[in-house]
């Protein structure tokens, strides 16, 4: 007998799901469009080391966190790096206004639930996951980061996939 995900009940749903994607391994990175319309697909990141972080606008930790990384992308200048904001609030006016109180650079979309589907099972938050140039996850950070940190995260875009 077949069982579907919504006779099982979420958790069932979710163990049916396919698991994240490893640290190490390549990331089906997933289209999600932007908060402006736009969309980012796999194509235009080719090349590109991505930071992709997971927040809520009610969040402290986050709000320091974000800071610190439209820090990190209005100084990359031309390095082939990415930042990209995952807002997990369920209304797209609070997490416009926040982003026009915040003042943040980097790009945002609501579409986190493919973001989270290849990139982490966990569900804290800020949570920042990396991914090399060369489309491989490298590094999956639940928290807040310190600036020196932050600023770290820039060697994703200026070394070649190593382990």
């Amino acid at each position: 007998m077949l069982a579907w995900p919504w006779v099982l009940g979420p958790l069932a749903a979710a163990a049916m799901a396919p698991a994240p994607t490893p640290v190490g391994q390549l990331v089906p990175w997933p289209t999600v469009r932007l908060l402006d319309g736009r969309t980012v697909a796999a194509e235009q990141l080719r090349g590109r080391a991505v930071v992709v972080t997971f927040f809520a606008t009610d969040c402290g930790y986050c709000q320091r966190h974000n800071q610190r990384l439209d820090q990190l992308a209005r100084h990359i200048g031309a390095l082939p790096l990415t930042v990209i904001g995952a807002a997990l609030d369920r209304e797209v006016a609070p997490v416009e206004a926040y982003l026009a109180r915040q003042g943040y650079t980097f790009p945002v979309t609501m579409d986190w639930a493919p973001l989270r589907a290849v990139l982490t099972a966990r569900r804290s938050y800020p949570m920042t996951c990396v991914i090399d140039c060369q489309g491989v996850l490298r590094e999956v950070i639940p928290g807040e980061m310190a600036e020196d940190d932050v600023r770290e995260l820039v060697k994703w875009a200026v070394t070649s996939s190593a382990d």
